[in-house]
């Protein structure tokens, strides 16, 4: 970073410092509070969100929009989260385990794990549990976009890792990958995003063909890992740690193309049914549908 660069990390610092004085509940007030703004200034995306909701829940406009209304304070929620990072473990007074026993077997598993999950719910709190997950030196890793600023991208990361997850860029991910799960780590990717067609496999999800990331299914099937979907969802003022039966990739039948489909097409319904679950939580004003097997 140059003068400039390190001149923002430090102002960026030093307001997340102020901030997160405020605690989990003042930066949830301020978060719904900037989601009710966004609404409001963001036209083009409320009308994406709203038709989202409507086209892949099947229901009525006036419903939609109050499902879409709610994800935007969910979602500016989210943000604000991140500034809390490093308050957030297992040992949070108000967090609860969804699947207590689904949970025993992810802490006693030593295997390799992928660990599937989605824009939903408290998804920046969700890499401080995983990095508290296992002991050192057993890797906990979390596949991110990186930002352009190198300032942006150094505040991020230090947030992120702030209970010992490492973060890894998504261009630069399979040997780092690779090499944690050949040592039984848990590495986490966000699966629900938009993928470039030559990375992507086109799959239904919430009733539409759309571009599916092939990348963790192709990892997992490489280390012959489980796929573990987790999600973090919010609970009045408190958090769930949700988590689905695994996939042992290691008992897939067929060719590697086979594998990868069957992995991709297992977490492709698992956040399916996690967003089901809480649609109000999930990150409908991304244009999740635009690419199609046709075009």
């Amino acid at each position: 970073m140059n003068l400039f660069h390190r001149i923002q990390l430090a102002l960026l610092s030093g307001c997340a410092s102020l901030l997160s004085l405020l605690g989990f509940r003042g930066l949830s007030r301020i978060g719904s509070g900037v989601g009710r703004l966004m609404w409001h200034l963001l036209p083009s995306r409320r009308r994406l969100a709203t038709q989202n909701v409507a086209r892949h829940l099947n229901l009525p406009e006036e419903q939609a929009r109050d499902i879409a209304r709610s994800a935007f304070r969910h979602n500016a929620r989210s943000f604000m989260e991140i500034l809390l990072t490093d308050r957030f473990g297992m040992d949070f007074p108000e967090l609860r385990i969804g699947e207590p026993e689904l949970f025993q077997q992810l802490k006693n598993c030593s295997r390799p794990i992928v660990a599937a999950t989605a824009h939903l719910g408290a998804w920046e709190l969700l890499a401080s549990m995983l990095g508290e997950l296992y002991e050192p030196p057993r890797p906990r890793m979390v596949v991110v976009r990186r930002y352009p600023n190198p300032a942006v991208q150094a505040f991020i990361s230090s947030r992120r890792e702030a209970r010992g997850a490492t973060m890894v860029g998504h261009r630069t991910v399979v040997a780092a990958v690779l090499r944690a799960l050949r040592k039984n780590g848990i590495v986490a990717f966000l699966v629900d995003h938009n993928a470039p067609r030559s990375e992507a496999l086109f799959l239904p999800f919430m009733g539409e063909e759309t571009a599916v990331n092939m990348g963790p299914a192709l990892l997992a099937v490489r280390a012959e890992a489980l796929i573990w979907p987790v999600c973090l969802m919010r609970e009045g003022n408190g958090y769930v740690f949700h988590l689905q039966e695994p996939l042992d990739t290691a008992t897939l039948k067929g060719s590697r193309e086979e594998k990868v489909l069957a992995a991709a097409t297992f977490y492709t319904k698992a956040v399916e049914k996690a967003v089901q679950r809480a649609p109000e939580q999930w990150f409908w004003m991304h244009n999740r549908w635009k690419q199609h097997p046709s075009a």
